[in-house]
């Protein structure tokens, strides 16, 4: 057989380098004359386990929409038939599943749409007999609505809390389709082929049903697309199934698991608004019943279901050109004194720790300095005063410390090799929160018999006052540079706020931490911060990123913590020390997720 590259066919590109890889270049081959290799961009198609549920269970209601990282899963059995069903709601982060509140009426094989916020759950099966009630979920509770017109269970639904959409079900007439305003029910177009355990994707105008059975053992393949009015037969799955997952749109779609009669599936099926084709990627564990939720083929989320065992298994599904690594928390080297509430600075491979205290009470002031490298902490020469609840900012080798108990306004120049004083703050405080470089500093809020807003600025050799904060505030993070900084959560009333400064003056902006916390850790910039630790109101792993606009959920770090130095990028960070039950000297490493778009070799055999 002839070599490639002893060939320059006309159909194949030949080219010196291979060219701009993005979407447009997707399904593109051509000819590397480099590197003498035939090439193309193509989509990556794989699942990976993420968080379990706390409560295993299958026939439960998923919604969730709008994303991947936002979802919902209510109601479902927690054993094989005949055991105990659940009321219990639990909220997906993206990387983890929490509690949420219960609904009020106790049942499995429920419909389910809407968002993680604004959700619906209708119809299901109590254990005895099938219900019609509906009920609405704000983020936090279930209130009861008006119910769907009969019993029934094994229905679909989907779409959103005021457009919403449930079709089919176990009882007669099985063609049911009933449309949701956010308070009534309609009746909408008959299904073609009446079923019920099918998946559900779409809105309420451009929905999509798939799959489902017409009574043990058939399975069925049918899907029927929704215009708003009536339902029309559209091209069939590849293989038959009932119980199982989907999410997506009416024309971008991705449906997994299921029984086909004989046995419960691993295949995912991925549909384009005309075909469905099956992806090379299945489930890790076969099994029906399952929830799914997320925007469109391209990222999804496959959740509980059974299969012989009742599973708490969470798997994400991503169909995209690029190679996805998430973002994850890993263990460093460990410090050599352990201790809490102390300062932080510098990056992930040229971090420092400074100060900080021991217990049991009363609390011992540490003056200790160690130098990070990446993989291990190294002794280095004493603070002047020891002290806890300071801040600092800087570098390795250029690090500023201010502040601290007991109400200090004493400061500290850092050279790479030892302390020497600097100018005084203006205010003695403790549990400030300090950001920026040794010869543009910034220290602001802090505590001192009562919480403060001051802020003051610091040129390498005395602080002048600058902006006060907006709320007086202490055991809070702040991140960035002096003209572009930014400060969050903490012991202000609410816990969870952000503000802003400019170099002049702070600006509260509408983003708030998604779980309140003080005594947390914070690394980064004004438009690209991390967070992590803190209490919430007990100690937390919890990690959020900020973009410049909000707050996002992200990996969670192994030890819950407070009071833990913190260092480093939103990609590269770095969280040390802290208290537990009590004060601990592991280091975590932070690396955030990125997004490679690869070019693949193709070979012949």
């Amino acid at each position: 057989m002839s070599e490639y590259s002893g060939i320059r066919g006309t159909r194949v590109k030949y080219l010196a380098s291979d060219p701009t890889l993005n979407s447009s270049t997707e399904g593109q081959v051509w000819y590397n004359s480099t590197e003498g290799t035939l090439k193309s961009l193509v989509q990556i198609k794989a699942t990976s386990s993420s968080g379990s549920l706390s409560t295993a269970r299958f026939g439960g209601a998923a919604a969730g929409s709008g994303t991947q990282t936002s979802g919902l899963f209510f109601g479902g059995a927690t054993g094989l038939p005949g055991s105990p069903i659940t009321n219990a709601t639990e909220e997906y982060n993206g990387f983890n599943w929490t509690a949420g509140g219960n609904l009020n009426t106790t049942r499995n094989y429920l419909a389910g749409f809407g968002t993680q916020t604004a959700a619906v759950a209708a119809g299901g099966y109590n254990g005895t007999a099938n219900v019609d009630s509906v009920e609405e979920y704000d983020g936090s509770s279930w209130t009861s609505v008006t119910g769907i017109p009969s019993t029934n269970r094994g229905q679909a639904g989907t779409g959103i809390l005021t457009a919403g959409l449930i079709f089919g079900t176990a009882n007669a007439p099985t063609t049911i389709t009933l449309e949701y305003d956010g308070t009534n029910w309609t009746s909408g177009g008959s299904l073609n082929t009446g079923r019920k355990y099918m998946a559900g994707m779409g809105t309420q105008t451009a929905a999509l049903a798939a799959g489902g059975s017409f009574g043990l053992p058939v399975r069925s393949a049918d899907t029927e697309e929704y215009d708003g009015s009536s339902w029309t037969t559209v091209n069939s799955m590849n293989t038959g199934r009932s119980g199982l997952g989907g999410f997506g749109t009416q024309t971008s779609s991705a449906i997994g698991g299921g029984s086909n009669g004989a046995s419960n599936q691993t295949g995912i099926e991925e549909y384009d608004g005309t075909n469905w084709s099956t992806s090379p990627a299945t489930l890790a564990t076969a099994r029906r019943y399952l929830g799914g939720f997320g925007s469109n083929l391209n990222a999804g989320v496959f959740c509980g279901g059974r299969n012989g065992t009742v599973y708490n298994n969470t798997e994400e599904y991503n169909s995209n050109i690029n190679a996805i690594t998430q973002a994850a928390w890993a263990s460093g080297g460990n410090l050599n004194t352990a201790r809490q509430y102390l300062a932080g600075f510098g990056t992930q491979d040229a971090g420092l720790a400074a100060g900080g205290n021991i217990i049991p009470y009363p609390a011992t002031p540490k003056g200790e300095t160690e130098e990070y490298n990446g993989t291990s902490w190294s002794e280095q020469n004493d603070l002047g005063t020891a002290r806890a609840y300071l801040a600092g900012c800087g570098t390795q080798t250029a690090g500023l410390v201010f502040g601290g108990n007991p109400y200090t306004n004493l400061t500290e120049e850092y050279d790479g090799s030892s302390w020497t004083a600097g100018g005084n703050l203006a205010n003695g405080r403790s549990s400030l929160a300090g950001f920026g470089i040794q010869t543009a500093g910034v220290a602001t809020g802090g505590y001192n018999t009562t919480a403060f807003t001051n802020t003051e600025e610091y040129n390498g050799s005395a602080w002048t006052a600058g902006g006060a904060l907006n709320t007086a505030n202490y055991q809070f993070a702040a991140a960035g540079i002096l003209t572009a900084g930014i400060a969050w959560a903490g012991q202000n009333p609410t816990k969870n706020q952000t503000e802003e400064y400019n170099g002049s003056a702070w600006t509260t902006v509408p983003a708030t931490l998604n779980t309140p916390t003080f005594g947390h850790t914070g690394a980064g910039t004004q438009t690209a911060a991390l967070s992590v630790f803190g209490r919430s109101p007990g100690n937390t792993t919890q990690t959020e990123l900020y973009d410049g606009t909000s707050w996002t959920i992200s990996a969670p770090a192994a030890t819950a913590r407070r009071g833990a130095g913190g260092a480093g990028t939103q990609p590269a960070g770095l969280g040390f020390g802290g208290f537990t039950t009590i004060q601990i000297n592991n280091t975590e490493e932070f690396t955030g997720g990125t997004e490679v778009v690869t070019a693949s070799t193709l070979t012949t055999s």
